[in-house]
């Protein structure tokens, strides 16, 4: 490369630099789009929402929700990373698209580590292994008894094939060293209601699904799948505290943004939702969904998305999960 050549393209990275920390420097000066990879009306885009009036006041610029719900959060997400990397468009994802389904789907639209970069975890929400008042085994250690005793024949009810509470109850299976038959269902509503009429014995699923059932008396919980009981349900032990030592399963929703946007914009939008997450009135309306509020550095939480994607992986590749099952 001739000397010209070399001062040109010395310039080309010098000018593309500073117009990157110039962008970085002055952002935002617009609105900001978010895209929640979730329909209206869901407990992750009511967080969402809740978070709104804070955010906008940090940011000093609008903030505008807009909802890309389907595919398992595939479609949201897929938006976002193929959005420009310039702050002005962020995602709301989740466990689904970001670590279950590029193991569990043949094709994924996008690479999660190359086509995103994180900002921050938002919220985490365990899930409850629950039971019919008039079902035999009444504890987590009579079910583990009693699949163990007869394999195959204890039922487990969940909220759909290739979902995270399938992947829990698989979980569950594993660690456990038994062997029950799992029953998809289309969502975690209709699992409670089934347990609640004794249509099937135990269900997995979670808090906002089972919360008023179990304070009325109508299902019992066994169980909750986080490593540390949940604020919500401070009576029910862990799968951990019971004897399965070390089993952990969340629901979790975080922030993202475009590949290649400015780590000065990173570091300010992580700044803007993780102190509005701090604030009391929205850390309370997200507990009022069943969930805690998690906030992360970029580093944690980019730690974070691939310890659970390993976890999965094993956990899809030992049962044999399809995403067609």
């Amino acid at each position: 490369m001739s000397f010209f050549a070399r001062f040109a393209a010395t310039i080309a990275v010098a000018l593309l630099s500073s117009t990157v920390l110039a962008g970085a420097q002055g952002y935002p000066n617009r609105p900001i789009k978010w895209i929640v990879s979730f329909p209206p009306g869901g407990s992750t885009d009511v967080v969402a929402r809740a978070m709104l009036p804070s955010l906008e006041k940090r940011l000093g610029q609008p903030v505008v929700i807009e909802n890309r719900g389907g595919a398992g959060g595939n479609i949201g997400t897929d938006a976002v990373a193929k959005s420009a990397p310039d702050g002005y468009t962020i995602g709301f994802s989740a466990a689904g698209a970001l670590t279950v389904n590029p193991t569990l789907m043949e094709k994924v639209p996008f690479n999660v580590e190359k086509d995103l970069v994180p900002v921050t975890l938002v919220g985490t929400s365990p899930f409850l292994l629950v039971a019919s008042p008039k079902a035999p085994t009444q504890s987590l250690s009579e079910v583990i008894a009693a699949a163990k005793a007869k394999p195959g024949e204890l039922s487990i009810g969940h909220g759909g094939n290739g979902t995270a509470m399938h992947l829990t109850a698989a979980l569950l299976n594993q660690m456990g060293g038994i062997s029950t038959t799992l029953v998809p269902y289309r969502g975690s509503g209709p699992v409670t209601a089934d347990v609640v009429a004794g249509h099937i014995p135990l269900g997995i699923t979670d808090a906002p699904s089972a919360i008023g059932q179990i304070k009325g008396g109508a299902v019992k919980p066994l169980g909750v799948t986080s490593l540390k009981r949940t604020p919500s349900l401070p009576d029910v032990p862990t799968f951990d505290e019971l004897g399965l030592k070390g089993y952990e399963s969340i629901g979790w929703y975080g922030v993202i943004a475009p590949a290649g946007t400015p780590p000065d914009i990173i570091a300010k939008l992580n700044a803007a939702f993780v102190e509005t997450l701090k604030e009391p009135e929205v850390a309370e309306r997200i507990r009022s969904v069943g969930a805690e509020p998690s906030p992360m550095t970029p580093a944690q939480f980019d730690a974070f998305i691939k310890a659970e994607t390993k976890k999965w992986a094993n956990v899809i590749k030992t049962a044999g999960i399809k995403a067609s099952q």
